[in-house]
């Protein structure tokens, strides 16, 4: 089976987003360039943690390689536009991966599909530490952004996540506009 590798170096327009009411959003990796338009659909913790690792990953390329940043996450009103439409799934990512370029001073961000081998384990409790290579025959989205692109991409992705449900101030689960059943309370609704 072929795979395709999605190549955006660097892309029009990288943002994460969603389609969807809150509590029933789809997260979705969006690439735009040369007049190709790539969506990828991932869980929330992906894009959370994908803010936060590119976050470290500039910060250690600055004190490493004395990469110049920009100082701070760009103003407020950045790209707060709707995905581009259509919004076809490609594949759903099951591994992130993220390197820095020294000879061109950029980030590459690789999302990769989910493989057999991970829907599998989602129905089965793995007991194996052992951390495995991703497939090479998976499919693949990879974009390459230069630092302020990242930082851009960044700020986005954590409106996204936090323009979601607020969470109850007791146990932290997200509240449901019908009514939330707090553990913290017995089980009554708040």
């Amino acid at each position: 089976m072929t795979h395709q590798v999605h190549a955006f170096e660097p892309p029009e327009r990288f943002v994460a987003g969603t389609v969807g009411p809150p509590g029933e959003r789809t997260f979705f990796l969006q690439a735009r360039g040369g007049g190709r338009l790539v969506s990828v659909a991932l869980e929330k913790v992906q894009v959370s943690l994908l803010a936060e690792k590119l976050e470290e990953l500039l910060s250690e390329a600055q004190r490493r390689f004395g990469v110049d940043l920009p100082e701070a996450a760009p103003s407020p009103g950045g790209d707060n536009d709707p995905l581009d439409t259509p919004v076809d799934e490609e594949f759903r990512v099951g591994t992130l991966g993220l390197a820095f370029d020294v000879d061109t001073a950029t980030v590459v961000i690789e999302a990769i599909a989910a493989g057999e081998a991970e829907a599998e384990a989602e129905l089965e409790d793995e007991d194996e530490d052992e951390a495995e290579e991703p497939d090479e025959d998976l499919d693949r989205l990879r974009v390459r952004l230069t630092p302020e692109a990242t930082r851009e991409f960044i700020a986005r992705a954590r409106r996204v996540v936090n323009a979601g449900r607020p969470p109850c101030p007791l146990c932290g689960q997200p509240l449901d506009p019908a009514g939330h059943l707090c553990p913290r309370h017995n089980g009554y609704h708040r």
